[in-house]
């Protein structure tokens, strides 16, 4: 099968998120499986392409968006094996981030350049791959431009839908669609995603229970009427990992390398993490860990909440690493500033250290308010560090609570979003640790967990599947 995913960014070309991670990475297992993927993405400009051989494919294309002529092209690169399509127009060349300002038109052009490239590549996908809001319209688009092909739409995080206002809607032409095909039906909402969940041949989001999720009115965020109306061509499918970037016995970015065979090397990780955190070098103190965009979802109210009470009577390390509102910045500082022998903020992204958290914490926090799938606490798992997670979207399917004997479960789980029920979960779980023997039992069986893109593949091939026999019955 040929599978096109369209996307706002890939890793590691252009990375903001984990997005980026599941673009680069499952093209090349469904590779893997016999495929023809590829991945079409914005030209940017200020992303560097020094390093790969580009070539034009597509001189020369016009793209009405916006009501504006626009002249575009489409360049191609080989990312790890796989063939990569780069749409560059002023828009998309002159801007400044992926996202932030201008990007609902970037993204209208964008999606406009994609369907109108299609028939000029010199290869036919069929199914077209498009992920989150920012390609959103592609389905709605090929449905005149190209009525043969099947799309899929995923949905990251739905609380992002690429909004626009009544002006932007008398520019694009689109008005006429808008309440298209819902006799009987929920308002469709002024936004790219509400197109592609109405259009697309098949939804899917990135875990089971998040799927479930956004059916409600407490996490939908107004599209909970119209993903109902499609509820038989939704699904959730868990995201996977890249086997090559997260691997600790095979890191070069960690202190000591280490596997579920012989985790020795953790204790050096560790050892490495408190000393750059300016941390005491103690073994028997629990360490956690956080890599993570610093907001409100993330869960960074309650931990700022529950860190005081909490290391008022425990002797708790916690290393932060990451950026985000000023407020949680500072909130982090403060606490620094409060317990410099228990906390240390990194206000920044290193990669680095972020594999040299993985590796060297014991516990990992994401107590996330929401989190549609959630990539670093599979890491973590993958690096033998204990997940500490609120029970939301794909935490709920990926982190089974320990038991009080340490023998089943993957992590230390907590249903209300609140500092005191994380603050009780910290404590059990930096009591659990004093248990040695039972903790290393732990470590190493979530080391042994599959969190590869094979599981996952395989559900997407059965998607791709539905969505070819819906097009098929449609025509």
């Amino acid at each position: 099968m040929k599978i096109l995913f369209v996307s706002a960014e890939v890793a590691p070309l252009t990375k903001v998120g984990g997005l980026a991670d599941v673009v680069g990475s499952l093209p090349a297992e469904l590779t893997k499986r016999g495929h023809d993927a590829r991945i079409i993405v914005p030209k940017y400009g200020f992303t560097d392409y020094s390093g790969y051989a580009l070539r034009t494919v597509v001189e020369n294309i016009v793209v009405f968006s916006l009501g504006q002529y626009r002249k575009a092209r489409v360049e191609s690169m080989q990312l790890e094996g796989i063939t990569v399509y780069l749409v560059a127009e002023a828009t998309l060349t002159n801007s400044l981030s992926v996202y932030g300002e201008g990007e609902v038109e970037r993204f209208f052009v964008f999606c406009n350049a994609v369907s109108e490239a299609l028939p000029y590549l010199g290869w036919s996908p069929d199914v077209v791959h498009c992920h989150d809001w920012h390609t959103a319209l592609v389905p709605l688009l090929l449905h005149d431009r190209c009525p043969g092909c099947r799309s899929v739409l995923t949905i990251h995080n739905v609380k992002y839908q690429g909004n626009f206002d009544e002006y932007t809607m008398s520019r694009s032409g689109l008005s006429r669609y808008w309440q298209a095909g819902l006799a009987g039906g929920p308002p469709i909402p002024w936004n790219f995603m509400a197109q592609g969940a109405l259009w697309a041949h098949q939804i899917n989001t990135v875990s089971e229970n998040y799927a479930r999720e956004i059916l409600t009115p407490e996490q939908g965020y107004g599209m909970q009427d119209l993903l109902q109306f499609r509820k038989d061509s939704l699904t959730g499918i868990i995201n996977g990992l890249g086997d090559e970037e997260y691997d600790p016995a095979a890191d070069g970015l960690i202190a000591a390398v280490y596997s579920a065979r012989d985790t020795g090397g953790k204790r050096v990780n560790k050892e490495a993490l408190q000393k750059e955190a300016g941390l005491a070098a103690n073994p028997d103190i629990p360490l956690a860990g956080m890599v993570s965009r610093l907001d409100e979802q993330k869960g960074m109210d309650i931990i700022t909440g529950a860190l005081p009470a909490l290391l008022a009577d425990t002797d708790m390390q916690f290393v932060f690493l990451g950026n985000g509102k000023d407020y949680y910045e500072r909130g982090l500082k403060d606490l620094e500033a409060r317990f410099p022998h228990n906390v240390k903020a990194f206000i920044t992204f290193d990669n680095r250290l972020a594999h040299l958290i993985y590796a060297g914490s014991d516990l990992f926090l994401m107590p996330s308010q929401w989190e549609p799938c959630g990539l670093g606490q599979m890491i973590a798992m993958k690096y033998g560090t204990v997940p500490v997670v609120r029970k939301t979207g794909g935490l709920a399917d990926t982190v089974p609570n320990l038991s009080s004997e340490l023998r089943k479960g993957s992590g230390f789980v907590f249903d209300d979003y609140s500092a005191n029920a994380l603050a009780e979960a910290l404590r059990m779980a930096a009591a659990a640790y004093r248990k040695t023997v039972a903790w290393e039992q732990v470590v190493k069986r979530i080391m042994q967990r599959d969190f590869s893109w094979k599981g996952p593949a395989e559900k997407y091939e059965i998607m791709y599947k539905k969505a070819w026999r819906r097009n098929e019955e449609s025509s």
